[in-house]
């Protein structure tokens, strides 16, 4: 079974060209917590902990309240189709967060009206890429 995955190496995920916020915003709390929620809590305190894959498997397991010992089934099962990657989070399209994928595909959520944010864009030993339009 072939396993896909969402994760980048050495990357820099800009936040959407139609983002309407000029600094970032943490998302806000709903009733169940949302999915940019998630992704949130998880790299405002883990910078560079996480894949890309772990951080967006570790939500789905939350969200569908999946067992320690359905885990490892689970995965492969989810990964054995293609799944939306961090260009397409609400954090980067809505809330006004790039994320940074260092050379070990490890990821940390970066503020757009941060210092770090500014010298991600202008270095050129960084790959770019855009996070999905809000709208087509």
């Amino acid at each position: 079974m072939k396993q896909h995955t969402t994760n980048y190496t050495n990357t820099f995920i800009e936040v959407a060209q139609d983002c309407p916020v000029s600094t970032s915003q943490i998302p806000p709390e709903k009733k169940q917590k949302t999915a940019a929620l998630l992704q949130y809590e998880f790299l405002a305190k883990n910078a560079y902990k996480y894949t890309s894959d772990d951080l967006i498997f570790n939500c789905y397991v939350i969200k569908n309240d999946i067992s320690d010992s359905e885990k490892e089934i689970e995965r492969q099962k989810f990964f054995s189709k293609g799944q939306p990657c961090l260009r397409c989070s609400s954090l980067a399209k809505t809330y006004g967060f790039g994320f940074h994928h260092n050379e070990d595909g490890k990821v940390a959520m970066v503020p757009l009206e941060s210092p770090e944010y500014q010298s991600f864009l202008i270095n050129d030993s960084v790959k770019k890429v855009k996070a999905m339009r809000l709208k087509k």
